[in-house]
């Protein structure tokens, strides 16, 4: 890192890295990118949402006594069974159930939703890569039935029940019927798990199992008439409790540990900027604050077509956007005065520079070799993640889910969705390395405890990701964060924001590469080769400019 007042000098040893780069480069390719390619899971032969929606279409005028508004087009969005997905990587059975069921019981799928103008929808579950109907569910206009599953146990079978309308388990049967035969079975061949009394009903065929998944054909009802039929793979009970109580403890953390002690640096950011006036600017950082902000609220519409999957009103979105405009103006706020304050505090306390200005000399050429250094970190980190992931396996059984929320498919424009790399980059890298690490060693008074901290508390901020058991990636981050506080150490703040942007952009470049489509592939490409792009830019921008005199340039 660059001393106050000294010209701006970034001269690394590039040989060792390159070698490590080329490493971690090797062990990616080999243990994360073609395994991906070669999954099962991951196959681009998908059909359009255009065809999607046709395929809907089709079965609601063929099979389906329900009248769409015409005037509105349906909504598209993808869904999945991320209980049976992540039940079956765990016990590795996912390669068996792609070969025998996915195709007639799929995992993902398109869901198609119709509305009518009194409000009542209607969703059909397309098959991603067949087009063939799956499985469909009205929303009836001022329905509970959503409302009652949210209930605990005993509550929620009598509500059940007083939505369906009292029927009995005969007349359950009779509309459940014709669907039983259309998907191939004989009704008295299946296992009946309901009894009379209970809400719902439910079909087995224990001929149809992989590991304790069972296939059932599962019905609900609503005002005496079929609700819903979504025929699938049950998941063991214990599996899906495991699931819950993983899940509770990751949002403990999120907002205790992660939400919690940022929003304590943010307010020690606040003061140490004021604090550190004289050594600081408080026109700077007011640019990347609002890209920060900016980006955020793109990600926030570009998620529009999942809070139309749920049905959510105009005002109801309306309200989403508010929230999220004034959660990112926090979070602006918050890496604005990170910048300030850690800028401040590195050069009033050891006569650092950590975050040079543009003006200063060498500006250029400095960010130029930022840029080159994030490259070369950000596959060293790769290969150190990949390595990770072998040892969490081995060692804790690690596995994952899908999780639609945060899936491109569900993106009104999938090819912004790489630009949140440079949030993270951005906003993460000001929060808990240039401003986190120096506020924690003022505390601690050790380096490795203030980067060791810092790093847990912004593991903590990735625990909700659907990665189980949920301290596999605490753990992969620890380490990766203290990678990236040794980055900001040696180099300062650009050249480990480059190495955090590379990093992610590589990573979510490669997941939009992965989607169908030759604009896809293009474009995670081109997000791959963005950071090297903006280095380049501002190396050419901020080159000396020369003077002619008579003819000859000096």
């Amino acid at each position: 890192m660059n001393r106050s007042g000294t010209p701006l000098v970034l001269k690394p040893d590039f040989k060792p890295l390159i070698t490590m780069a080329l490493i971690g480069c090797f062990l990616f390719l080999i243990l994360q990118v073609i395994p991906g390619i070669n999954s099962e899971a991951s196959n681009p032969n998908l059909i359009s949402k255009t065809e999607a929606a046709e395929a809907a279409e089709r079965f609601v005028n063929e099979q389906i006594s329900f009248t769409p508004d015409r005037t509105q087009s349906p909504v598209v969005s993808y869904q999945t069974r991320s209980g049976l997905y992540g039940y079956l990587t765990k016990e590795s059975q996912l390669e068996q159930y792609n070969k025998q069921y996915k195709d007639k019981y799929p995992y993902d799928v398109y869901r198609v939703r119709f509305e009518q103008p009194d409000g009542t929808a209607l969703n059909i579950d397309v098959h991603m890569q067949t087009g063939a109907i799956s499985g469909f569910i009205y929303d009836l206009k001022d329905s509970s039935y959503k409302g009652a599953l949210l209930q605990g146990e005993r509550v929620r079978q009598q509500m059940l029940l007083a939505i369906e309308g009292d029927m009995t388990l005969t007349q359950k049967q009779t509309l459940a019927e014709p669907w039983v035969v259309r998907a191939g079975y004989n009704p008295s061949k299946l296992t009946l798990v309901t009894q009379e009394g209970d809400p719902g009903l439910i079909y087995r065929d224990p001929s149809a199992s992989v590991g304790d998944a069972v296939l059932e054909l599962k019905f609900t009802y609503e005002n005496n008439q079929l609700r819903s039929y979504e025929p699938g793979f049950s998941v063991p009970a214990a599996h899906t409790q495991y699931v819950e109580r993983q899940t509770l403890q990751a949002t403990l953390l999120t907002f205790l540990g992660y939400g919690l002690l940022t929003l304590v640096l943010g307010k020690l950011s606040i003061v140490y900027s004021v604090k550190t006036r004289a050594h600081t600017s408080f026109k700077r950082g007011i640019f990347l604050a609002i890209l920060v902000f900016i980006i955020q609220m793109l990600n926030v519409y570009n998620l529009m077509p999942l809070y139309e999957s749920e049905g959510m009103s105009s005002s109801m979105i309306r309200g989403v956007m508010l929230f999220y405009g004034g959660y990112s103006l926090i979070f602006s706020a918050l890496v604005y005065f990170a910048l300030v304050g850690g800028s401040g505090l590195w050069q009033k306390e050891n006569s650092l520079n950590p975050w040079p200005r543009s003006k200063e000399p060498g500006y250029g050429r400095y960010v130029l070799q930022s840029m080159k250094l994030g490259y070369l970190w950000a596959f060293i980190l790769m290969g150190v993640q990949s390595i990770i992931f072998v040892v969490l396996g081995l060692t804790l059984n690690t596995w994952s889910t899908t999780d639609a929320e945060q899936s491109p498919y569900n993106m009104l424009y999938p090819f912004l969705f790489p630009l949140m790399a440079w949030l993270a980059g951005i906003m993460e890298e000001a929060v808990f390395r240039m401003f986190g690490i120096k506020m924690l060693k003022k505390i601690f008074r050790s380096t490795f405890a203030a980067s060791l901290i810092s790093s847990i508390i912004w593991a903590l901020g990735h625990t909700l990701y659907p990665i189980y058991p949920i301290i596999s990636r605490p753990i992969e981050l620890v380490v990766i964060g203290l990678l990236f506080s040794f980055i900001f150490l040696r180099y300062g703040y650009l050249a480990v924001m480059f190495a955090h942007v590379v990093f992610n952009s590589i990573l979510m470049g490669f997941s939009l590469a992965m989607m169908s489509g030759t604009a896809n592939l293009l474009t995670g490409i081109f997000y791959m080769l963005l950071p090297a792009i903006v280095g380049l830019v501002i190396f050419k921008y901020h080159q000396p400019k020369q003077k002619s005199f008579g003819g000859s340039t000096v």
